[in-house]
């Protein structure tokens, strides 16, 4: 009980508003630096084995992966966002919302091992029916550690969580990797996703002061099911649109060709998302703390999409200038194929970071009905854009997703300036010194490609140019973007000196 009782204080609203913005400093740099190591090994893990595997094992994957990215939305219903809102969630929330999460996870999961075979014969993939009841595990592990990452997040823990994330991505990397050299094909790849969430419930437990009570509030759950089901549903036809052309392409085209369209897609998302995440989990958190002050709530908003542009604006060119040369030279010329699908989709990656952002500011600020609204314009919007082209080619399916990431911005920016006074043509101007450098970075890149050989060489040099052009012109032109990187890195060494 008196480990409950100290989570329940740590669940609470940190002393010290003052303070603010030196816990997320502190908790961007924790998390960017733990997805970022997260991000390396699971490079390292993909190169080892994609050389090894064949890309339709990634096809088999790809359909899994869909499915269960929708079922975990479905198992977490919203409420895990909702008790981060909250002024102070109570032991009954709390314990509630831990019971309807295993409880949904439970049933998910017979009812997605019972659907495998018709869902291996559909997309004509034996394979899938076999590996399902292994690979769905991770709906009721995942549902085991949704409290603590709730009690973790509130309290700006990031440190803990960072850690926990990188030891369990290592431990399951390194089993991957282990399988995929000695033969085991498509179940060293369901292997890393199950030991990877299993590995961080383990450890969460472990080093949470949490338990579950049993304690059960129906009332508590209904009272945050409006704005719960309201995120859930948002999410969930996101999600269920992300992943629209996974299932398409798979059914359409042969296993080998999804496995090349989402090898593109998962390879931009590394960086993209591993960032994006350590961003969103912190500032969602933060901004609810200062909702109540508008002119302190919009700065902070612009603030962090400058910062993340800063930071994945040359990631996302980068990435497009180098795609030849890092595929042929990481993993080899079987995929190639990949690269026209990998540039092109690294194009949505100059809008996601912006539309996540907003995306937060509507979390924090409404009540959920504008976000559902949005999501149905989105949808109708996207579906267009999928009926045009998803019977076309899957090249054509990519420059699709493209256009729709710069819709999402668009509207997310414009439907947050409702909750945020920030006017769009200051939002233009922050982010027009970043694209500008940005420009110059790549055309650097570009013209080192073609002064360097062997390869493998051009590859680094390229690498090295992109990093000190950019780096150089943010300095020289003292690029606000870099003043605030800086003052992010001065708060985290001045924290960890106290």
């Amino acid at each position: 009980m008196a480990r409950n009782d100290e989570a329940m204080k740590q669940c609470g609203t940190p002393a010290g508003e003052g303070a603010l913005k030196s816990r997320v400093a502190r908790g961007v740099a924790w998390s960017v630096a733990e997805k970022g190591c997260s991000m390396l090994l699971q490079l390292g893990v993909s190169i080892v084995v994609l050389r090894l595997l064949v890309p339709e094992d990634f096809g088999v994957v790809a359909i899994l992966t869909a499915i269960s990215s929708v079922a975990l939305i479905v198992v977490d219903s919203g409420f895990s966002q909702t008790l981060i809102r909250k002024a102070e969630p109570t032991p009954e929330e709390l314990g509630s919302v831990f019971r309807f999460s295993i409880v949904v996870s439970w049933a998910l999961y017979a009812l997605l091992v019972a659907l495998a075979p018709l869902v291996a014969s559909y997309y004509a993939m034996p394979e899938l029916a076999r590996t399902a009841p292994v690979f769905f595990l991770i709906l009721p592990v995942n549902a085991l550690c949704v409290i603590q990452q709730v009690i973790l997040t509130r309290r700006f823990r990031f440190a803990l969580q960072s850690k926990v994330t990188f030891l369990a991505n290592l431990a399951a990397g390194v089993a991957a990797v282990g399988m995929a050299v000695a033969g085991c094909g498509v179940w060293s790849i369901v292997a890393q996703r199950v030991l990877t969430m299993a590995v961080r419930a383990l450890l969460l437990w472990w080093r949470s002061g949490w338990r579950p009570s049993w304690c059960y509030d129906g009332a508590a759950l209904r009272r945050m099911a409006p704005y719960s089901f309201s995120l859930m549903a948002t999410d969930l036809i996101s999600m269920l649109y992300n992943k629209l052309p996974q299932f398409f392409i798979g059914r359409l085209h042969s296993p080998t060709v999804l496995g090349f369209f989402d090898q593109a897609v998962k390879l931009r998302d590394q960086p993209l998302q591993a960032s994006m995440q350590a961003v969103q989990g912190v500032t969602f958190p933060a901004l609810a703390r200062v909702a109540d002050e508008p002119s302190k709530f919009a700065e902070s908003y612009r603030q962090v999409v400058l910062v993340v542009a800063f930071a994945l604006f040359p990631v996302m060119a980068g990435m497009i200038a180098v795609a030849q040369d890092l595929f042929e030279v990481l993993v080899g010329a079987k995929w190639l194929p990949t690269v026209p699908y990998f540039r092109t989709v690294c194009l949505a990656g100059f809008f996601y970071p912006v539309a996540q952002v907003a995306y937060n500011v509507l979390k924090v600020k409404s009540d959920g009905r504008i976000i559902m609204r949005l999501e149905v314009v989105k949808k109708l919007v996207m579906t267009l854009l999928l009926a045009a082209t998803l019977f076309r080619s899957v090249i054509a399916v990519v420059w699709a997703l493209v256009a729709m990431s710069c819709v999402e911005a668009l509207l997310n920016v414009v439907a947050a300036r409702r909750f945020a006074a920030l006017p769009l043509r200051r939002l233009v101007r922050t982010l027009l010194p970043v694209a500008a450098v940005t420009a110059a970075m790549y055309g650097a890149v570009r013209g080192v490609a073609f002064l360097v050989e062997p390869q493998a060489w051009r590859l680094v040099a390229e690498v090295a140019a992109g990093v000190a052009v950019y780096l150089s012109l943010s300095a020289l032109f003292r690029l606000e973007g870099f003043r605030e990187t800086l003052d992010t890195v001065r708060r985290v060494v001045r924290g960890g000196a106290a």
